[in-house]
């Protein structure tokens, strides 16, 4: 169960979020979030929440300034992964991203009023691979390889214990 702040702010609603796939070589850009999964790790692509008013691209690079310290452009648009696991529900809009400037830094979430960002580093997909399934976002669960998550295209629908 997710932190009851993380509920409070987050749940009983519809979230639209904007998510970064960022790479630098065979490693992926994760945050790691306490008090949003149901262990006290979870590995998730910057991301967050949509803005009204904002566009999409805006909302990205707006969310990696603040959780990353990294400037980014935004480049191909990629899949939609929908997560539905009440209190919480998430549709998600996945897209390339490419470092432009800034300086890797662990960033905050000024949605909540604790610090639920704990790192941000760039993980080789062995790593990621390696995490247990409650520890790392659901995505992961789709594909075996870096080059197979930049392949992924389309709409991912994914219910915990169904």
């Amino acid at each position: 169960m997710p932190d009851p702040e993380v509920v409070h702010t987050f749940g009983n609603r519809l979230r639209l979020r904007v998510c970064g796939l960022c790479l630098d070589g065979d490693a992926l850009l994760l945050a790691n979030h306490r008090g949003v999964g149901p262990l006290e790790h979870f590995w998730i692509p910057p991301g967050g929440g949509v803005h009204f008013g904002e566009s999409a691209p805006e909302a990205l690079r707006r969310e990696f300034r603040e959780e990353t310290g990294l400037e980014v452009t935004v480049g191909d648009f990629l899949f939609v992964n929908e997560f539905i696991g009440p209190p919480l529900h998430a549709v998600e809009l996945f897209f390339r991203v490419h470092v432009a400037g800034g300086r890797l830094r662990t960033g905050t979430d000024p949605e909540v009023d604790r610090q639920l960002i704990t790192e941000v580093s760039y993980l080789d997909f062995a790593a990621v691979k390696a995490l247990r399934p409650a520890e790392a976002h659901n995505l992961f669960r789709y594909c075996e390889s870096l080059p197979a998550l930049l392949s992924m295209r389309g709409y991912y629908l994914f219910r915990p214990g169904a």
